[in-house]
C-alpha cells in the first residue's frame, strides 16, 4: 500500500528499514501501525499525517513476504526534512513494537542521501566516458579534461533563486548565512572551493533585487565584493537599502571570480562588521565649489544607528543581580531570576542550554551563569524575553537579540 506525499525521486533522503512480525499481516497493517503508534508521541509538528500533508515526508512503501507464519518486510519512507529531523523520524518508526495483533520488530537499515547518490552516478558515468575517450585517442590532456569536467559540475550545481532568477549556490535556503557576490562567475568560483551559500546581486549597481533585501532581513549576511571602484559603488548602493552584517573585499585590484581558494578564505576571515566599515570608511573629497551630495533617509538612519552603537553607555545592573556574579564565580552554576529578582531556578551550566526554554512560562527576567555566552544561549534568552544575560565570558557571537542586555562577569565586577 502506498500513501500520498512526495515521490522518492523528489526527496532529499530515503529511510530504509526492515520489519519482522510474529504473524501473518498485510501491508496496510504495517502503515496503520506506523501511524497509530507514533501519533502523539511528539508534538504536532512531527505527526506523520501532518508531515505527509505538508510534503515533508513522502509515500510510505512496504514490501512484504510471509514465511513459516511470520511476516518479513522492507519499509521505505522518503523525507524532505533536514538530517536531524530525518533521523528523528527513523527513530520514531523503530519504536513501533506491534503490528496488528502481533509482536513486531522494526530495524533501521540506513538512510540514503539521494543527492549524493545522484552525484556518485554522475561521477561514475563521467569516469566511464573518460576511459572510453582515452581508448579512442592516443594522447589526451587528462588534467585539462578534468578541469573542464569540474567546471561543468560546478555549473550544474548552480541554481536560479527568487523571482529575479539570481545565480546562487544550492544551499542558500538551508544555510543560516549567505555570501552576496557581484555576478555569476563569482558564485561559480566560490562553488569551486566549497562555498555553496553564495548568491549573485544581479547588477546591484543599478538596483538591488527585492530577493536580496528580504534575505538580508532573515539571514546573517556578508557582502563579498571585488577590490575595485565598482565594488565600492555596489557596496554603497547595498548599504542604502539592505541590512548587511559583514563586509569582505577581494585584494585591491582583484576580482572575486579570479581568487584562489586560499585568497577567498583569507578575505572572508578578514570580514568586518558593517558598523566598523562605516566608521572607518573615508568620505570622498569635495571641491570647494562643488555642491554637497544629497543624503538619503536610509543613509541618515544608518549613520544615526552607528553613532548610537558607539555612544551607547553600559546600562546599570541591579545590585542584587551583580551580587550573584561573585557568588557564582567558579561554581559552573546558573541562576534564573524573575522581575522581583527572586530565584526561579538554579541549575548547572551544562544543562542550562536545554532547560532555559522550559522556564519561559515563569517570566524569567535575568540569567547569571558561570559559563560561556554562546549564540544558542543568547538566542534562547531573546526568545523567552530575558532582560539581563550575564555570563563568565562571551563566546563566538555574531548576532545579539534586541532587548537583551548581554554582559560578562568582568563588565559587572571588573
Amino acid at each position: 500500500m502506498i500513501m500520498g506525499g512526495i515521490s522518492p525521486s523528489a526527496a532529499k533522503y530515503i529511510i530504509n528499514a526492515s520489519c519482522e512480525v510474529d504473524g501473518m499481516i498485510d501491508k496496510s497493517d504495517v502503515i496503520g501501525a506506523i501511524f497509530g503508534q507514533t501519533e502523539g508521541l511528539f508534538n504536532e509538528e512531527y505527526d506523520f499525517r501532518a508531515l505527509l500533508e505538508k510534503g515533508r515526508i513522502g509515500r510510505i512503501v512496504v514490501d512484504l513476504d510471509v514465511k513459516d507464519n511470520k511476516s518479513y518486510g522492507k519499509i521505505m519512507i522518503p523525507s524532505n526534512l533536514d538530517k536531524a529531523e530525518t533521523a528523528l523520524i527513523a527513530s520514531i518508526v523503530e519504536n513501533v513494537d506491534r503490528i496488528g495483533p502481533y509482536t513486531a520488530r522494526i530495524t533501521l537499515d540506513g538512510i540514503e542521501d539521494t543527492r549524493m547518490e545522484k552525484v556518485n552516478k554522475v561521477i561514475v558515468r563521467a569516469k566511464e566516458i573518460l576511459e572510453n575517450w582515452e581508448r579512442k585517442q592516443e594522447k589526451v590532456d587528462v588534467r585539462e579534461m578534468l578541469q573542464s569536467l569540474l567546471g561543468k559540475v560546478r555549473e550544474a550545481a548552480l541554481i536560479e533563486y527568487g523571482p529575479e532568477k539570481l545565480d546562487a549556490g544550492p544551499e542558500v535556503d538551508e544555510s543560516d548565512s549567505v555570501i552576496l557576490v557581484e555576478g555569476r562567475a563569482d558564485v561559480l568560483n566560490l562553488l569551486r572551493y566549497g562555498y555553496k551559500n553564495a548568491i549573485s546581486l544581479g547588477g546591484a549597481a543599478e538596483r538591488v533585487p527585492k530577493t536580496i533585501i528580504e534575505l538580508c532581513k532573515t539571514k546573517e549576511t556578508c557582502v563579498f565584493l571585488d577590490g575595485d571602484r565598482g565594488g565600492d559603488l555596489i557596496l554603497k548602493r547595498l548599504l542604502e537599502v539592505a541590512e548587511i552584517d559583514f563586509v569582505a573585499r577581494a585584494p585591491q585590484g582583484k576580482e572575486v571570480e579570479e581568487l584562489t581558494g586560499k585568497e577567498i578564505m583569507k578575505s572572508l576571515m578578514s570580514k568586518v562588521p558593517v558598523s566598523q566599515h562605516v566608521q572607518t570608511e573615508k568620505p570622498p573629497r569635495e571641491s570647494q565649489h562643488q555642491e554637497p551630495r544629497p543624503t538619503t533617509v536610509q543613509q541618515v538612519q544608518q549613520a544615526q544607528a552607528v553613532q548610537q552603537v558607539v555612544q551607547k553607555q553600559r546600562p546599570p545592573v541591579p545590585e542584587k543581580i551583580a551580587a550573584y556574579v561573585k557568588d557564582l564565580y567558579g561554581t559552573l552554576e546558573a541562576v534564573v531570576l524573575d522581575q522581583s529578582l527572586n530565584e526561579i531556578a538554579r541549575l548547572s551550566v551544562k544543562e542550562m542550554a536545554d532547560k532555559l526554554q522550559e522556564l519561559s512560562g515563569k517570566n524569567p527576567y535575568a540569567v547569571v551563569f558561570d559559563g560561556v555566552i554562546s549564540q544558542r544561549i543568547l538566542d534562547t534568552a531573546g526568545d523567552i524575553s530575558v532582560q539581563y544575560l550575564i555570563g563568565n565570558r562571551l563566546g563566538n557571537v555574531v548576532r545579539r537579540p534586541a532587548g537583551v542586555v548581554t554582559l560578562t562577569f568582568e563588565d559587572v565586577s571588573p
